[in-house]
């Protein structure tokens, strides 16, 4: 599996961004996760799809404002983030675990197996 993120920026707080992960490979047995590191501070989990049955799970703090979806027919997966926040500032990256249904080791960067390249997200005040 080989995943590639994209779409970060530079945004002014309450703006938007829609990340991108373009996965190839045999995708369909994988959980998508999200997650995000802020310099300084540990990789945390942002967020998770299942890739066939389109259940997701959102770490409470972006609950609301962020969403994830899956495009079977480009096989990609999306983060939509809205009314963004400075704490939101970090790197972005997306990784695949199995099995593909979402349970509480979706949440936990070491079951993930494969990982994208990060992709900056940086919100301004």
């Amino acid at each position: 599996v080989q995943l590639q993120a994209f779409g970060g920026g530079l945004v002014q707080a309450g703006g938007s961004l829609r990340l991108s992960c373009a996965a190839s490979g045999r995708t369909f047995n994988y959980v998508i996760g999200w997650f995000r590191q802020a310099p300084g501070k540990e990789r945390e989990f942002v967020a998770a799809i299942s890739w066939g049955g389109g259940n997701t799970y959102l770490a409470e703090s972006v609950k609301g404002r962020f969403t994830i979806s899956r495009d079977k027919a480009l096989n990609t997966v999306s983060l939509q983030m809205n009314s963004l926040k400075p704490e939101d500032t970090a790197d972005y990256y997306c990784a695949a675990k199995t099995p593909s249904f979402i349970d509480n080791r979706s949440t936990y960067r070491r079951y993930y197996t494969y990982w994208g390249q990060g992709t900056l997200v940086t919100v301004s005040s």
